[in-house]
């Protein structure tokens, strides 16, 4: 009678813990971030979040990672720098997530990376330049595709320098983003000994542009180099078209944020002839890698549903790859070691959607992926224009080049 009631509590033992541990293993793995659904950023945050929510649904219909689905937890930062700290604190110490991503855009994420540095957290970026020079975080990794701190402003100058371009004018928004951009620009303008004519920053609640329009045509620059967040960008375009930027200036853009979302682009229509400006994916043959079209696909769908840009080639594809980037590193170490996941982001390159991604140590692209495109032929009101090539010529990188220079600007323009 003892045996068998011995036997019979080691078998219930045995079967509770059966039970136990299938539960812990089907508990959810966990991803918790800000994302900006309200405010001046969330024409940019909600289609970076609904791509990563296409990457959620595709690897659990795949059965998740490491037999577990993956949760997405997700509180809106309002784009407001000072709500990230308390969302990131709560993410960590009352939800206790997994794995972490970073919010949408350089600002929001700043104030959290000496959190997360201290948590020993990985931290997938999203879309932030330059946040982790000072902090130094060895598990920071930047979905975009910048690369190093200096090709932003060097694939630029490099295109307005084969068009004969000499002398320098620079127009920034006092922001962090936008001043990060700016102070690399002027670095390599220097290195160049090309004179820099005007170099002028507007507070962020500038809303009428035409004096520093005019101010700026009359320092006669070849090159303007624009850094600016998506009102000003609209607002600075406007300026130009009333006043005009004079003769001389063979190339106008560079680092002008809002110009690459679909609603914006629709808005401004013909405006944005002539502008060369930054971008991240195009529908280009070149941009097309394993996945791409089948998640463009879904995106379209999907966006109609969400309000979101139906276009979202900026930044969707990119909060997929972020998904691939955690994907790949936790099959491969077979565990949420946060460590084991950031050596081997750091070691291997992973390939994604938008194309293969390898990280130098600063967690930043090794190489530059940042395209600069070109305006070309755009008319007024035609949103599906912007779905074909030829719309937005690539100029750089040189291997997705898909087309030339139109200089000077006023020229382009036309």
């Amino acid at each position: 009678m003892k045996r068998r009631t011995f036997l019979g509590a080691a078998v219930a033992g045995i079967g509770v813990s059966l039970i136990g541990r299938a539960s812990a293993e089907q508990t959810p793995i966990k991803i918790g971030m800000s994302m900006p659904q309200t405010g001046g950023l969330a024409g940019g945050g909600k289609p970076s979040l609904l791509g990563i929510e296409i990457w959620r649904d595709d690897v659990n219909a795949k059965g998740g990672l490491l037999g577990r689905k993956v949760e997405l937890i997700v509180y809106d930062d309002k784009s407001s720098a000072s709500e990230t700290p308390a969302i990131y604190s709560k993410l960590l110490d009352v939800d206790k997530v997994d794995l972490l991503f970073a919010p949408y855009a350089t600002v929001p994420t700043a104030p959290i990376m000496p959190l997360v540095k201290q948590r020993g957290m990985v931290l997938i970026g999203n879309f932030s330049f330059q946040v982790n020079s000072k902090v130094r975080h060895d598990m920071w990794f930047n979905n975009a595709p910048w690369g190093p701190a200096e090709a932003w402003a060097s694939s630029f100058l490099d295109i307005g320098q084969k068009a004969g371009g000499k002398s320098v004018a620079l127009l920034t928004a006092d922001q962090e983003f936008a001043q990060n951009l700016v102070k690399t620009a002027r670095e390599v303008a220097r290195k160049r000994n090309m004179p820099i004519v005007f170099d002028q920053a507007y507070p962020p609640n500038t809303v009428e542009f035409s004096s520093i329009v005019r101010a700026l045509s009359a320092a006669k620059p070849d090159i303007v180099y624009v850094a600016s967040y998506p009102p000003d960008s609209a607002g600075i375009l406007r300026a130009v078209n009333e006043i005009g930027i004079g003769d001389n200036v063979k190339l106008f853009g560079g680092g002008m944020v809002g110009l690459q979302f679909g609603p914006v682009m629709e808005k401004m229509g013909s405006l944005l002839n002539g502008v060369v400006n930054f971008n991240t994916w195009l529908p280009e043959p070149a941009m097309y890698f394993e996945g791409t079209k089948a998640f463009f696909d879904e995106y379209s769908k999907r966006a109609i549903a969400a309000k979101v840009d139906p276009l979202g080639f900026y930044l969707a594809p990119f909060g997929y790859a972020s998904g691939q980037l955690i994907e790949a590193a936790v099959k491969a170490t077979g565990s949420l070691d946060q460590k084991a996941i950031a050596q081997y982001l750091h070691s291997h390159e992973i390939a994604t959607i938008v194309g293969p991604i390898a990280f130098s140590a600063d967690g930043e692209r090794k190489e530059t992926a940042t395209l600069q495109a070109q305006f070309q032929g755009i008319v007024d009101n035609n949103l599906d224009q912007f779905k074909k090539p030829g719309k937005q010529v690539i100029l750089f990188p040189e291997k997705m080049k898909s087309g030339n220079l139109i200089t000077p600007f006023e020229a382009a323009r036309k």
